[in-house]
């Protein structure tokens, strides 16, 4: 009996730390907190054409700003996750948003492009402590509804990212750039909400722990989970070249092509950027359902005869192309950093901070070159070079299939 019964608790022990409940209130807060921190980001190419006339910036310069951003953001974000899986610090989270609060004051107030350079790059310091722990606080509280958790935490900055271009029509390009300190206020709220967070996150670092010692179940090699994650950087890069040219270049290519404000251009960005968050938020569950591969396959390759089309459609189909081609698009990365993350199981923080890297680093490389070739081919050029990128989505055909992904 008292061997049963001893049994019986190590058996418990041992399912432990493979299940933990669904918490949505903190699925929640931490998808809020990631759109606020977006929707800070957001004003930094949404003020670009204001910059670009009141500093008569060159595309070239445009792209150093991007670069500087995302490259902070991007080369220590690996690091920070491959750390914090090892010695998991809650306060690294309001510690970020700190950051980014100083960067957006310091933009609303500097005169120069060595200091606008300066700022992003604050902004981008707080972005890149923020993604990998904020999305492994995602992952514990997920309840094993990993792709659930992720698109849910992932739509909460696209969200970000399509208001806040809407925000900076309102307050920013009207007023000047002084306005830009209201945004303050956004990440002074961040602050105090990221530190609740983290009060649950050091309650549940011994879960953590235990998830961490995880072993992979996919019986996979580990040249073939190498290769594996080869091809879904890849698959990143393709994707984030992309979006490099709508986000960063979109205002620019429908001022230019159809003379529109620059208000009016904004708003075009909005339904975009509108149609991203929606599609990440349906990629995660249906990645759940169908599995991440197929998912990663459709909406990569699947976004090419879109993109195709789109420099060469009026403004009306141009507006409609660009929401179908956000939609399908977004919905790859969360099935692609869950997938990488059963890969290696014990890792969510490193991988993540990996693919959230690989995103703001080829989205900085990708806009940092194509303002170059803008300055020197046109803005139109830039549009029809980047429309073949998405076929480079026929390298998921190299993906494995397993079970469990």
């Amino acid at each position: 009996m008292a061997l049963s019964n001893a049994q019986t608790t190590t058996t418990t022990a041992s399912q432990t730390p493979q299940t933990s409940p669904l918490v949505l209130r903190i699925i929640g807060a931490v998808a809020l907190a990631h759109l606020i921190n977006d929707l800070i980001q957001a004003v930094l190419p949404s003020i670009y054409p204001m910059l670009k006339a009141k500093y008569d910036l060159t595309f070239t310069q445009i792209g150093l700003i991007t670069l500087t951003f995302q490259m902070t953001a991007s080369l220590l974000q690996p690091w920070v996750g491959y750390y914090t899986d090892r010695h998991p610090n809650p306060l690294l989270l309001p510690a970020g948003m700190v950051c980014t609060l100083v960067g957006i004051l310091m933009l609303s107030q500097v005169g120069s492009f060595p200091l606008i350079l300066l700022a992003a790059a604050l902004v981008g310091i707080g972005s890149s402590t923020f993604h990998p722990e904020a999305s492994r606080v995602a992952r514990l509280a997920s309840g094993g509804r990993y792709g659930f958790a992720q698109s849910t935490f992932q739509v909460g900055g696209n969200a970000g990212s399509a208001f806040g271009p809407l925000l900076a029509a309102s307050i920013i390009i009207p007023f000047g750039q002084g306005n830009v300190a209201w945004f303050g206020l956004f990440a002074l709220f961040a602050v105090g909400l990221l530190y609740a967070i983290s009060r649950w996150y050091r309650s549940h670092l011994n879960l953590f722990k235990l998830k961490a010692g995880q072993k992979a179940t996919h019986g996979l090699s580990k040249n073939r989970v190498l290769s594996a994650l080869v091809v879904l950087g890849l698959l990143v890069f393709s994707k984030y070249f992309y979006m490099a040219s709508l986000t960063s270049y979109y205002t620019f290519f429908l001022i230019e092509k159809f003379g529109v404000s620059i208000a009016n251009s904004q708003m075009y960005l909005f339904l975009f950027l509108g149609a991203v968050a929606a599609g990440t938020f349906f990629g995660g569950p249906i990645g759940d359902r169908i599995g991440r591969k197929a998912v990663i396959w459709f909406s990569i390759l699947g976004v090419a005869p879109f993109t195709l089309l789109l420099p060469y459609a009026d403004l009306l189909w141009t507006s409609v192309l660009s929401v179908i081609i956000g939609f399908v698009l977004a919905s790859a990365f969360s099935a692609i950093v869950v997938y990488a993350q059963e890969l290696v199981p014990g890792n969510v923080g490193m991988i993540a901070g990996i693919f959230f890297g690989l995103m703001f680093g080829f989205g900085g490389i990708g806009a940092a070159l194509l303002g170059h070739l803008a300055d020197i081919h046109g803005i139109e050029y830039v549009y029809t070079l980047c429309s073949y990128l998405p076929l480079l989505g026929v390298l998921a055909i190299f993906l494995p299939r397993t079970k469990k992904v």
